[in-house]
């Protein structure tokens, strides 16, 4: 059973339209992500899979598949069930969905085995325990480490400049949830070397973190629990109101006091997480 019916009917019209494009190329379809971690919101969440072929597919198929599909919420990469075996980082890139398109060149990385192995949601094929993943815990780590400043430390000296697209997006809602629990996250798999939710993450910061950062956290997870913070002028617009409206919504009076808050917490935290990976 699919955890949200939207989620059923998405995976129901996506294999309908593969098998009828090419029977028999998807072998094994798996959901990852908030879907497999149990914090799936069916307004702002992506459908995370991993569709697995015999060999490597036909990027052409593969593109009509989604075409036929059209804007839709799924998210992830097409592997071979010898990929699973191996190393992502030995892998090229790998064909992979986003945005309601077909990317030919995706690149892979060790979060997506390891949450298939311990978290995937079985939809066609095996299920992952039966399925010899690879999984190296080390290679998790070092992955970990050198995401927080490859992506999130590159992302939040922007965000710093209140004159660049992230810098104005951080008085929005959306990124208030997207860097506090994103990097919370990456901060949760160092310490106890798995996986968890953007919830999960928002939960585990308020046990690691002092009790300066706690509102911050909260607000993110009040935003996740809301379900309405998007990636959109439309949706940053509307939050102003959490700030503004009776009943104030928002933990925070201000905009500007909320973007304070959500960059000191990420470079605190990325700092951090860096510490327990030079203390492994």
């Amino acid at each position: 059973m699919m955890p949200h019916p939207k989620i059923d009917a998405i995976v129901e019209t996506y294999l309908s339209l593969a098998d009828a494009e090419a029977p028999g190329l998807v072998e094994g379809l798996y959901l990852e992500g908030s879907a497999a971690l149990g914090d799936y919101r069916p307004a702002t969440s992506d459908i995370d899979f991993v569709a697995v072929t015999a060999a490597a597919p036909p990027v052409e198929v593969l593109e009509r598949i989604h075409d036929r599909l059209g804007a839709h919420p799924l998210e992830g990469f097409y592997l071979t069930w010898d990929d699973l075996r191996r190393d992502p980082a030995k892998l090229d890139e790998r064909p992979r969905a986003h945005a309601g398109r077909l990317n030919r060149r995706g690149t892979v990385n060790p979060v997506t085995w390891h949450t298939l192995a311990r978290h995937g949601l079985t939809c066609r094929g095996p299920e992952p325990y039966e399925l010899e993943i690879w999984n190296d815990p080390d290679a998790l780590a070092a992955w970990t480490d050198d995401n927080l400043d490859r992506y999130w430390r590159r992302l939040v000296t922007r965000a710093t400049n209140l004159a660049t697209p992230w810098g104005l997006a951080t008085l929005g809602n959306y990124a208030v949830v997207w860097i506090v629990t994103g990097i919370a996250r990456l901060h949760y798999t160092l310490a106890t070397g798995e996986i968890t939710s953007k919830s999960g993450a928002g939960r585990h910061a308020l046990k690691a973190f002092p009790e300066p950062w706690h509102r911050v956290v909260n607000e993110a997870l009040r935003l996740r629990e809301d379900d309405t913070a998007l990636p959109s002028l439309a949706s940053a617009l509307s939050g102003l109101g959490d700030h503004f409206g009776t009943p104030r919504r928002s933990l925070y009076g201000s905009p500007f006091e909320r973007r304070r808050d959500t960059l000191g917490f990420a470079d605190q935290a990325i700092t951090a997480a860096h510490t327990l990976y030079t203390n492994r």
